[in-house]
């Protein structure tokens, strides 16, 4: 078959002579055997296994099942890393090979677009936000990444400064205006002027709170309802420590203003005094768009973070009640909606962004999802190949037994089974 390690794609659009894909015998989420053509950045063609055909590159992905490639809505890029004592430095060029690290670390998890905080302060100038923009410039292609500028304080003594540098940022190129209102000594204020720069701009806002005063978090709420396009709260762990008809109330009033909230199942960020979640059942009954993000990777917030999309569904259904479907959508639709991205389904005429993993259904693939494949504008742009090997035993080799997953009948899928060796990460990595 041809060769189906990630090459880096270009820009190119779908157009007479685009590049077809054909991924073959592939396990859809409601159970299907399928084959999905795509050409250019969107798919063709969805028919049962067996049954399409193309002119370009085949896979065979049986035993894979296929889904709409996760978002990642907050992830902390200029830090990202830090915890590793070689990639410590603070220079430009250490942020930017971090940003650049992570980002790839995140793709090869299935994330195909990616929402960057980041710090833009007295203490950080603009230096963290020109190293992750040249980082996403030379990334694109390979996966989408957006960056937010989070500022210092906007009022009191330093508000004035903090402002104009909120100001460069979006001269420079950042895509989200954030803020941090809770430490800001008026957080009303702090809002309101993001608000009103945001809407200046003709930008999304993305706002980094506890929320854990309801008050605050009530006008909060009534500014956002009024901005267009979207406002993002998060991680709002605050929310779980207070009373349950406040808690509720509150819900109701983000659900009311359209506001989407971004948990962090894996831990939480350097940005945030309080770890945790928010109350993951009551906003989802309330009709709150809730999403989920990795935060900090490998920072010295949590120096052990993945930044893994399947992990954070997997614990939003195995610790929050969540049935398997509906976390993976918090990584997946409601991530992307979040961030204003496009929808992604596996139908056609829908964006090629799309996760192949070892597994036949997807509770299976929340719990033991080590082989990926990733695609993003059409493309395998990642993959991830993990064989599970036992010694040599009678009871195995009587019993069968999988080596990773259970591959259903037929091939394994596009890759040996053996032993695999280390494959570069796409564009050669960092």
């Amino acid at each position: 078959m041809p060769d189906s390690r990630p090459r880096r794609p270009d820009d190119s659009t779908a157009g007479p002579g685009a590049a077809a894909l054909l991924l073959s015998g592939v396990r859809l989420a409601d159970g299907r055997a399928a084959d999905v053509r795509i050409v250019g950045r969107h798919i063709e063609a969805v028919g049962k296994a067996g049954g399409l055909t193309t002119r370009g590159t085949r896979l065979d992905l049986r035993g894979y099942l296929l889904l709409p490639a996760p978002a990642e809505p907050h992830a902390h890029s200029d830090t990202a890393l830090t915890a590793v004592p070689e990639y410590a430095g603070a220079h430009a060029g250490d942020i930017r090979r971090r940003a650049t690290e992570a980002a790839l670390l995140q793709l090869s998890h299935g994330a195909t677009a990616l929402r960057a905080q980041v710090r833009v302060s007295a203490a950080t100038g603009l230096a963290p936000l020109e190293a992750v923009l040249e980082a996403a410039r030379s990334l694109r292609g390979l996966t989408e990444v957006t960056t937010v500028a989070v500022p210092g304080p906007l009022t009191g003594p330093a508000g004035a400064d903090g402002l104009v540098l909120l100001r460069e940022a979006m001269h420079l190129g950042a895509d989200v205006i954030g803020g941090r209102p809770d430490p800001d000594p008026d957080p009303t204020g702090h809002a309101e002027a993001v608000m009103g720069l945001a809407a200046e701009h003709g930008r999304p806002v993305d706002l980094h709170t506890d929320a854990e005063d309801p008050g605050i978090l009530a006008r909060l709420t009534a500014m956002a309802g009024a901005h267009r396009p979207g406002v993002l709260l998060g991680p709002c762990a605050g929310l779980s420590r207070l009373p349950g008809d406040v808690a509720s109330r509150i819900a109701d009033q983000l659900a009311a203003a359209q506001v989407a909230v971004v948990c962090l199942p894996q831990g939480g960020c350097a940005a945030s005094r309080l770890r945790g979640t928010p109350p993951v059942p009551l906003l989802r009954a309330a009709g709150v768009r809730l999403a989920a993000g990795g935060g900090a990777l490998r920072d010295a917030a949590s120096p052990v973070g993945r930044g893994d999309p399947l992990e954070a569904a997997y614990l939003l259904a195995a610790q929050h009640g969540l049935g398997a479907a509906a976390a993976y959508e918090t990584v997946s639709a409601t991530a992307r909606a979040a961030m204003g991205l496009p929808e992604v389904r596996v139908e056609v005429g829908c964006p090629a962004e799309l996760l192949a993993v070892r597994g036949s259904d997807l509770p299976g693939a929340l719990s033991l999802a080590y082989s990926r494949i990733v695609v993003h504008r059409g493309r395998v742009v990642a993959r991830t190949s993990a064989v599970r090997e036992y010694c040599d035993s009678g009871t195995t080799a009587a019993l069968d037994l999988p080596r990773q997953g259970r591959p259903g009948p037929g091939p394994a899928g596009p890759f040996s089974a053996g032993p695999v060796s280390g494959d570069p990460l796409p564009g050669g990595g960092p």
